[in-house]
C-alpha cells in the first residue's frame, strides 16, 4: 500500500520523533508499565505505522465487505442493513419456566432465542435417572420428551423466530423433537431457522460432555448435517464453537485456530460421506468468544474470515460465495465475570460486546452481570439486552462497515493472528498425515489441545496471581461492603414438577410404536445409515432422550462410563 520511498521518509521520521519527542517525555515520566500485552500475552507495540502493514495487498487481504476474502465483513451493509441478531441466553427449571422468560425477551425486543438445558439433557439422560438428582433443571431447562418442547415454544411462532440450542452429545434429538414439533404444527421444515450447537470435537478438546466416542461422535455429527442440508435448509446443523476453548482457558490465537480446525474436520468428514461442499458449507456456523483485549478480538474476527475463505476455496475446492463466507455468533467472556463487585461486569461485557460488533459478528449474546454467582435475574438479563441495544442504536459503531479497517494497530494483529492460527491448523493437518480431521482426532486421542490450553491458562493465572495481569475487584481496587445482587433461585419443586410429566407422558404414550421406533433406530445404527429419521420417528411416539441415546451407547460402548465420568 506504500512504495519504499514513503516508507523510507516515514521511518526517518519514525525515528526522529523517538529520539527528539519520545525519549524526552519517557526520560521524565516513563510509562505505566515496562510491558504491555493483550489478555492472550501478546506483547503490543508502542505505535503502530504503515511499516507495520508494509506486505499489506488491499484486494488480496482486505477486498471490500461482502467480497472475498471477507475480511472487511460477509455483507456488503453488514449492519446498515441490520442489525446483529441478539440472542439472550435462556433456560431454568421447568419448560414453562424458561418459555416465560422466552416471552419476557421477545417483549424487551430480544430478536432470537437461545436455549440452555440443563446437565441431564446435555448429557442424554432423563431427569428421573439416579444421575440426575440434583441437577434437574438447575444449569437450564430440563427436556425429556417432545411433551416438554411443546410447553417450551407454546405461543411461539417457530416459523417466524430462530432458535440456538447450545447441546451436544444429545443434540440431534434436541433437533429431532424441533422437527417434530414444526410437524405438528404444519410448520414447513424448510421454513425452521435457528442454529444447533452440536460440535463434539470441541467436547473432546474442552468442555467434556460426551457419551460415546469420538468417531462415531463425528459420525453422528455428519448424519444431522445431511440431514439438514436436505430438510432444513435455512437452520443451522452445527456451531463450531471457540467458545468454551477460550473458556477453558486457551488464547484468542489458540481458540481461533483449535475451532477452525474442527471446522475444516466437519467439512472433511462431509465430504468423505459424498456429500458437495456447496451444498453442505453454507449451513455451517461457527461461535466465537469475545473477551476484554478489544483490538486482539477485533483482529481475530477479521482473520478468522480471512483464513476460512482462503481454506475452503484452496483445499476443498468450494465456488460458492456462501461456503467461503464464515458467519458466527458471539458470546462475551463468561471467564472474565466476576463474583467480586458484579456490576463492573456490566463494563466488561459492554468492550466485550463492542468488539464483537466492531468485528462483524453475525448474532451476539451478552453475558449478564451476576451470572458469576448465579443464572441471570429478570434485572440483569434486561441490563445485558439493554447493552446491545445502545451499541446498536446509540454509538454509532453499527453506522460504518468494519471502522477499524485499515487501522494500522488493527490491521497488523490481523496478519499476525492469521500467521499465527495457520501455523497450528498446518501442524494439526501434519498430525493427521494430510487431513485435518485426522489430525483433531489424534490430538484428541494424545492431549495435544489439553496440553495446550492447560499452559495457557496457568500462564494467564500465574499473570493474574502475580499482579501483572490487572483484574478489577479483584487483585485491584478491592473493597469490603457486601455488592452482592439478589439472585435468581430455582424452585425447589422443579424436579417433582418435571418428573410428573415424565411419568404422565410414558403413561399416556404407545408403548408398542416406542418400541418399534427404538428397534429401527437401532437398525440403523448397526448398519451405519443416517439416523435422522428414525430419531425423529421415535420423539413423535414420545420416547424420551435417554431411551433414545442409549441405543447408541449399547452399539459405540458409554464413553462416559469407560472413562469414569459415570
Amino acid at each position: 500500500m506504500y512504495d519504499d520511498e514513503e516508507l523510507s521518509a516515514i521511518r526517518e521520521a519514525k525515528e526522529s520523533w523517538e529520539a527528539e519527542t519520545l525519549g524526552p517525555t519517557l526520560d521524565r515520566h516513563g510509562e505505566r508499565k515496562s510491558r504491555f500485552a493483550t489478555v492472550s500475552n501478546r506483547e503490543v507495540d508502542r505505535l503502530y505505522t504503515p511499516e507495520d502493514v508494509a506486505d499489506l495487498d488491499y484486494d488480496e487481504d482486505l477486498g471490500f465487505p461482502g467480497e472475498e476474502p471477507y475480511t472487511r465483513g460477509v455483507y456488503p451493509t453488514m449492519y446498515r442493513g441490520r442489525t446483529w441478531t441478539m440472542r439472550q441466553f435462556a433456560g431454568f427449571g421447568t419448560a414453562e419456566e424458561t418459555n416465560e422468560r422466552f416471552r419476557y425477551l421477545i417483549d424487551e425486543g430480544q430478536t432470537g432465542l437461545s436455549t440452555a438445558f440443563d446437565m441431564p439433557s446435555l448429557m442424554g439422560i432423563d431427569s428421573d435417572d439416579k444421575m440426575s438428582l440434583g441437577e434437574v433443571g438447575k444449569e437450564g431447562v430440563a427436556v425429556d420428551t417432545l411433551r416438554d418442547m411443546e410447553v417450551l415454544f407454546d405461543g411461539i411462532d417457530l416459523a417466524e423466530v430462530s432458535t440456538s440450542f447450545t447441546i451436544n452429545p444429545s443434540a440431534p434429538v434436541i433437533y429431532a423433537m424441533y422437527v417434530a414439533l414444526a410437524d405438528r404444527r404444519g410448520v414447513p421444515r424448510e421454513e425452521l431457522r435457528g442454529t444447533l450447537q452440536n460440535d463434539m470435537l470441541k467436547e473432546f478438546i474442552a468442555q467434556k460432555e460426551w457419551v460415546i466416542p469420538p468417531e462415531p461422535s463425528l459420525d453422528l455429527v455428519t448424519d444431522t448435517i445431511e440431514f439438514a442440508v436436505a430438510e432444513t435448509p435455512k437452520f443451522k446443523p452445527i456451531s463450531v464453537s471457540g467458545y468454551h476453548i477460550r473458556e477453558a482457558g486457551s488464547t484468542a490465537v489458540q481458540e481461533l485456530a483449535f475451532t477452525l480446525a474442527d471446522g475444516f474436520a466437519y467439512v472433511e468428514a462431509c465430504l468423505d460421506r459424498g456429500l458437495d461442499v456447496d451444498e453442505f458449507a453454507p449451513q455451517l456456523s461457527f461461535f466465537f468468544n469475545s473477551h476484554n483485549s478489544l483490538f486482539e478480538e477485533v483482529a481475530k474476527f477479521r482473520a478468522a474470515r480471512r483464513i476460512y475463505a482462503t481454506v475452503m476455496d484452496e483445499w476443498y475446492g468450494a465456488e460458492a460465495d456462501a461456503s467461503k463466507q464464515l458467519k458466527f455468533h458471539t458470546q462475551t467472556a463468561g471467564q472474565s465475570l466476576t463474583a467480586q463487585q458484579p456490576l463492573n461486569n456490566v463494563a466488561r461485557v459492554t468492550i466485550q460486546a463492542l468488539a464483537g460488533v466492531l468485528g462483524g459478528t453475525q448474532s451476539l449474546h451478552t453475558n449478564s452481570f451476576d451470572e458469576a454467582l448465579a443464572l441471570p435475574s429478570e434485572q440483569a438479563v434486561r441490563v445485558a439486552l439493554r447493552t446491545q441495544q445502545i451499541i446498536a442504536e446509540e454509538s454509532g459503531a453499527a453506522d460504518i462497515v468494519d471502522p477499524l479497517g485499515g487501522s494500522f494497530a488493527v490491521e497488523s494483529l490481523t496478519d499476525e493472528t492469521e500467521a499465527e492460527a495457520m501455523a497450528y491448523i498446518e501442524e494439526i493437518r501434519e498430525m493427521g498425515d494430510g487431513t485435518v480431521r485426522d489430525g483433531v482426532l489424534r490430538g484428541i486421542d494424545q492431549g495435544y489441545f489439553h496440553r495446550e490450553i492447560q499452559e495457557s491458562a496457568y500462564e494467564y493465572q500465574e499473570r493474574v496471581d502475580d499482579g501483572e495481569e490487572t483484574v478489577v475487584g479483584v487483585n485491584a481496587y478491592e473493597i469490603d461492603e457486601d455488592t452482592r445482587p439478589d439472585l435468581l433461585k430455582v424452585d425447589e419443586t422443579t424436579r417433582e414438577r418435571q418428573l410428573d410429566r415424565l411419568e404422565s407422558v410414558k403413561a399416556e404414550r404407545d408403548d408398542d410404536a416406542v418400541a418399534a421406533a427404538l428397534d429401527d433406530l437401532r437398525d440403523a445404527v448397526a448398519a451405519g445409515e443416517n439416523v435422522m429419521p428414525e430419531i425423529v420417528t421415535a420423539v413423535k411416539a414420545y420416547a424420551t432422550m435417554g431411551e433414545i441415546m442409549e441405543v447408541f451407547e449399547a452399539e459405540h460402548g458409554a464413553y462416559r462410563e469407560r472413562i469414569g465420568v459415570a
